[in-house]
């Protein structure tokens, strides 16, 4: 009975199969039509009469992506009345059931061999991407491990440096070479040119030395000549003795290029070259350069290696004399120059220097008032710094302005004496009728060149004279009492009032 029920659920599941993937092994023919037609011979032993009831449960395929169903108990159909039940049938109906994925072992059936293509080549691009991130994550690791020990060596380094005191000469100083200490340099930047001069071993011995001196807070800037290959708390002790500064000058106000001799006392005036000369001496040796050195650098037609502004290229070319032509190009003031440069360097650093300061004035924008250019402007400046006290200093250049105008000469004593030996107040009628590019008392106009060093008072004055109709002044006490006026009779009432109180010598008429 049980190789019957076996047969039965072989039979229902052909036919279930041909009906669910029918075979057309012809054309227009179905298969399943002649299986129904001439249905195969049952093997023998199998009772026609005899049939079951019991109809095996037959399940769709299952895929590998799709989740397996519970198993459901076999459905039994009813017995017939007094018909007992075949032996076996309930492990019949067991076996009924399908294997799973039967349908997938014929080709061409069903999509399991196309859905395991898709998912394999999903799963090959996920394992090359796995792959690839692995094989990144080694490269970036490899380079932190890399900059970790770089930055762990440098940390080290910089441990193991921090024991060990800077480096530092044991000494003696050396020769003398000259440093510069620029405005607002801080102890680091000073240490910078000690080191870069071979002064100092390191930076940071310089620095250290420094920090423990209090006098560092009290350097000036300038230029300081020290030994090289100093230690460095000697160095910073040279520097803040003040002895070791060099290349420091003071040009006072009115000061000529060249010296002049009191005609009352014969004593000489230190002109600006040699003041220079002096100031540019250091060293046990006393190294330096020399007036006479100054004086021929500064007679060179090399104008622009001397730094005459362009402003003035014109004025100082057309010099008569070219020992001369710097005049009053070298301002009044505290200057710092390097004492070991050569002279026509050192020349080039004071009128640099000095022409800044002249432009801050304004002195390129104020002709318009008087229509003079700004060499014009630094002549009559040198004028005013030699003919007026502080006060009367923007009248005088209003008369200046005022005989330009009319065409008067201007009749001062200071043009008198610029090209003399010896210097006064007042000049003599012979030195009053010598002709030189710079009388007044000869010429019209304004000298070729500036007298001297003009204050910038002077030259703010001259840049905006005080409003006035003032053709003459004069000195009329010691005091320095100076009267103005536009009537030359009025002027010559003040000047019989100054050679009574002895300012004027009676055989020199009168002064401006």
């Amino acid at each position: 009975m049980t190789d019957r029920w076996a047969r039965a659920e072989e039979r229902y599941r052909a036919r279930e199969a041909d009906r669910r993937y029918p075979r057309r092994d012809d054309w227009g023919l179905d298969p399943r039509t002649t299986r129904d037609e001439a249905p195969a011979a049952e093997p023998p032993g199998w009772d026609d009469d005899d049939d079951t009831n019991v109809i095996p449960r037959y399940e769709d395929e299952v895929y590998d992506d799709e989740p397996e169903p519970e198993p459901e108990p076999a459905a039994v159909a009813p017995r017939r009345v007094g018909q007992r039940p075949p032996a076996g049938r309930a492990g019949a109906a067991g076996r009924a059931k399908p294997e799973r994925g039967r349908g997938k072992e014929a080709p061409g059936r069903g999509k399991a061999p196309s859905g395991r293509g898709k998912r394999s080549r999903i799963a090959s691009r996920k394992a090359a991407e796995r792959q690839r991130r692995r094989r990144n994550l080694w490269v970036v690791g490899a380079v932190l491990v890399v900059l970790f020990v770089s930055a762990a060596g440098f940390a080290g380094y910089k441990l193991m440096s921090s024991f060990a005191p800077p480096a530092d000469f044991a000494g003696p100083p050396g020769a003398l070479v000259v440093v510069q200490v620029h405005s607002g340099d801080t102890a680091t930047q000073i240490a910078g040119a000690m080191h870069d001069r071979g002064v100092v071993a390191s930076r940071e011995a310089f620095y250290e030395a420094a920090v423990r001196n209090a006098g560092m807070n009290s350097v000036q800037p300038g230029y300081y000549a020290v030994g090289v290959n100093s230690p460095a708390a000697d160095a910073v002790a040279t520097l803040v003795g003040g002895k070791s500064r060099v290349g420091n000058v003071t040009v006072s106000e009115g000061r000529l290029l060249h010296d002049k001799h009191d005609a009352s006392t014969g004593g000489r005036y230190d002109g600006i070259y040699r003041k220079v000369a002096q100031a540019s001496c250091y060293g046990a040796d006393k190294k330096c350069v020399t007036y006479e050195q100054l004086d021929a650098a500064g007679a060179s037609m090399d104008l622009a290696g001397l730094g005459v502004p362009e402003w003035a290229m014109k004025g100082v070319r057309e010099s008569p004399d070219r020992s001369r032509q710097l005049e009053g190009l070298i301002a009044a003031g505290n200057w710092d120059f390097d004492p070991s440069g050569t002279p026509q360097q050192i020349l080039r650093q004071l009128v640099s220097s000095s022409v800044q300061r002249y432009e801050s004035t304004g002195l390129l924008q104020s002709g318009a008032t008087t229509s003079l250019t700004p060499y014009q402007t630094l002549i009559a400046a040198s004028l005013v710094e030699r003919e007026a006290k502080p006060q009367d200093m923007g009248k005088v250049a209003r008369v200046i302005v005022n005989r330009l105008k009319v065409d008067q000469m201007l009749q001062f004593d200071s043009t008198v004496n610029y090209t003399l030996d010896t210097t006064e107040v007042a000049t003599t009628n012979a030195d009053r009728a010598t002709e030189t590019a710079w009388n007044t008392y000869a010429m019209q106009g304004l000298p070729v060149t500036p007298i001297a060093a003009p204050s910038l008072d002077a030259l703010r004055a001259m840049e905006n004279p005080e409003p006035g109709a003032w053709l003459y002044f004069v000195t009329v006490d010691k005091e320095g009492t100076t009267l103005f006026t536009d009537s030359y009779q009025e002027h010559l009432r003040l000047v019989t009032q100054a050679q009574r109180s002895g300012i004027l010598d009676s055989s020199r008429p009168y002064g401006g």
